[in-house]
């Protein structure tokens, strides 16, 4: 997180106009083409909703949550937007004003910090992830090549291995496949959440999940401790019957992913973060009731809330 001091946020808010929730003229969506254009990130990412989600609250959000370089670029930018603006409707800088910018461009200077090596890092360390998601999703749309695969074993462990390194390029630390209860129990995976652990099934099958295989997992996380919930994952989906059917579990503990929804997180252009989708998942779960959240929906909802 950055470190702005709370003097440094009232003059940047002052030259920003964030006093009423906006940031200078900028709707949501001009808002966040221009941040995604000038530093490839998505203002509306789940992350930044700050208080009531407006374009300041945003902001400040963004403030809380990234770097001092990265922060001090964005800030640059707005203030460069700012004399822009200036120049082209023709309204001349007063006397306060050219002060009050002058303190912030000194704002920017502190938080980048003259250290071009740490702005290198970073942008090195966005272009690397970039790059690694571009291949996971090749290897993911060149998997289903697979599907016809007689060897249902090793298509399977090739979807676990695939699932653990999409994982890991979302920094959720996870565990490989393993036996417990003297082997009695094939565990496909786990991964830890916000204090939480999750047990892992992945099925990649040409027919569609039922309730058995469900089941089977319901039972694995029976016989774990209190702090574990379940991620079902099926490629090609489940049965119609599978959602009313854990609805009616007392003990709703698990959530379920499909092919789309793993998927989209490796689409560059969605900006959906792997763990936002989880957390929207269990909140839906927790919430309504409903073991299934997809992405379409969460991008849906997102779309809509940026028009608004």
């Amino acid at each position: 997180m950055s470190d702005l001091t709370s003097i440094e946020k009232i003059k940047l808010e002052k030259l920003l106009e964030m006093g009423n929730g906006y940031v200078l003229d900028f709707s949501n969506i001009t808002f966040r083409e221009f941040v995604l254009e000038n530093l490839n990130i998505d203002i509306y990412d789940e992350k930044y909703n700050y208080s009531s989600g407006s374009k300041a609250n945003r902001l400040r959000g963004f403030w809380k949550e990234e770097s001092n370089s990265t922060v001090g670029n964005l800030i640059e930018t707005l203030l460069e937007y700012w004399k822009t603006k200036k120049s082209i409707t023709r309204k001349a800088i007063t006397t306060e004003e050219e002060h009050l910018f002058n303190e912030c461009q000194k704002i920017v200077e502190r938080l980048q910090g003259g250290n071009t090596k740490n702005r290198n890092q970073d942008s090195q360390r966005k272009e690397e992830f970039s790059s690694l998601r571009s291949s996971l999703l090749l290897e993911f749309d060149n998997f289903t090549k697979l599907i016809n695969s007689e060897d249902k074993k090793q298509r399977g462990f090739s979807l676990e291995d695939l699932l653990k390194r999409i994982f890991s390029l979302y920094e959720i630390p996870t565990q490989k496949s393993f036996r417990r209860n003297e082997g009695g129990e094939q565990i496909d995976g786990a991964f830890k959440l916000e204090g939480w652990y999750y047990l892992v099934e992945c099925k990649w099958t040409q027919n569609l999940t039922d309730i058995r295989q469900l089941d089977s997992l319901s039972g694995k996380i029976s016989r774990s401790g209190k702090q574990t919930l379940g991620l079902f994952l099926s490629i090609n989906g489940w049965s119609k019957n599978v959602c009313p059917l854990l609805k009616q579990n007392n003990d709703k503990s698990i959530i379920l992913m499909d092919g789309y929804d793993l998927r989209s997180v490796l689409v560059e252009h969605n900006n959906l973060d792997l763990k936002n989708l989880l957390m929207k998942k269990l909140e839906c779960l927790n919430l309504e009731g409903e073991p299934f959240y997809s992405a379409h929906q969460l991008l849906q909802n997102t779309m809509n809330n940026q028009i608004v």
